[in-house]
């Protein structure tokens, strides 16, 4: 049985709080700020976590402000918004599509993010920067063609999902020819980039993360009723006085964004959005889209993934993009074998 509380303000508005929610999403959060402590102090030159906490808080020595605020802190944070960026956007793809495998790994947003970089990588040896906004414009654009193309009297799930994976396929295969039109350097930092890593990010990727990120999830909060009446259907939601098409293209919108965002900065992370949504919501077990949840899930298994990277491996030794691909394939596939026995595919 749910355990719900309605909370009253002295103005008279009235808020109705999922108790077990409330205390997941609390404790995935305390998950994340605690990874990104352990993660600041991790690194060749070890720092433990009382010290990495006093230098945060300005008392640390002069050496330690250095690799704390200026090394290691912007890496972390942009950790955190490409995780929570993923999350969200995963929750949102999943809530609009009704299926768990509606995320922008499948949809093919992650794929047209990198075509835009490659683009500027191999035809215009682009700098960091150039690199940057060809994967932001590239993710735009393909979330921008999955939609029209989807488009027939409105945007349902399975066409949405369907259309996703054809553009994927069609991208990868651009993709492919723009590797083999590089030089063997141009080759080798696209590869690199393809993978997904945090390694040296510094406070340039973090400010227009965290705007984009200030600026969205608030919004994407507001309609998040909205998207859970959505998934009682069309009609119903409309006799409720949803509109479905505004609230459906505008929360798209966002999600595109927020994905096309954080692979710009961190590179197409794989399975993140896919897998963060689906945990989240195992974890309160409750319907709808749990938008929140699925936010600080997202933070909490970059961070961790990178951390784990660090602590097996060593410092930059193996990109992130390639422990959160093993365990999003393995998750994937757990999710195939259950969503085969249920009958649902």
């Amino acid at each position: 049985m749910r355990t719900n509380r309605a909370l009253r303000t002295p103005g008279g508005l009235s808020v109705r709080l999922d108790v077990r929610a409330t205390v997941v999403v609390a404790l995935i959060l305390l998950a994340a700020l605690t990874a990104s402590v352990v993660l600041i102090g991790t690194g060749d030159y070890p720092i433990p976590a009382r010290d990495v906490l006093k230098t945060l808080f300005g008392d640390g020595n002069a050496g330690q402000e250095f690799i704390v605020n200026e090394l290691r802190l912007p890496r972390v944070l942009v950790g955190l918004l490409v995780g929570a960026s993923l999350g969200l956007g995963g929750a949102l793809f999943q809530a609009i599509s009704l299926n768990p495998l509606g995320s922008p790994d499948v949809l093919g947003l992650s794929q047209g993010a990198t075509a835009g970089a490659l683009t500027m990588i191999v035809l215009f040896s682009g700098s960091a920067g150039q690199v940057t906004t060809g994967a932001l414009v590239g993710g735009l654009v393909t979330g921008f063609a999955i939609y029209l193309l989807a488009w027939r009297r409105g945007v349902h799930g399975y066409r949405l999902v369907l259309v996703g994976i054809g553009v994927s396929a069609i991208v990868t295969a651009i993709n492919g020819y723009l590797l083999t039109r590089s030089t063997l350097t141009e080759a080798s930092q696209a590869v690199v980039w393809m993978t997904g890593s945090l390694s040296g990010r510094d406070w340039t990727q973090v400010w227009p993360l965290l705007w984009l990120c200030a600026v969205l999830v608030p919004l994407v909060l507001v309609n998040g009723r909205g998207l859970r009446m959505m998934e009682m259907g069309d009609d119903v939601s409309n006799a409720l006085g949803v509109r479905v098409e505004r609230v459906r293209l505008l929360l798209l919108v966002a999600a595109v964004l927020l994905t096309a965002a954080a692979t710009a900065a961190a590179g197409p992370v794989s399975f993140v959005a896919l897998t963060a949504p689906q945990l989240a919501r195992r974890l309160t077990r409750s319907p709808g889209p749990n938008l929140l949840a699925s936010l600080c899930m997202g933070a909490t298994l970059l961070v961790t993934a990178d951390w784990t990277s660090q602590k097996v491996f060593g410092a930059d030794q193996l990109p992130v993009g390639v422990v959160t691909g093993v365990l999003g394939g393995v998750y994937l596939l757990w999710l195939l074998v259950t969503e085969r026995r249920a009958g649902r595919i």
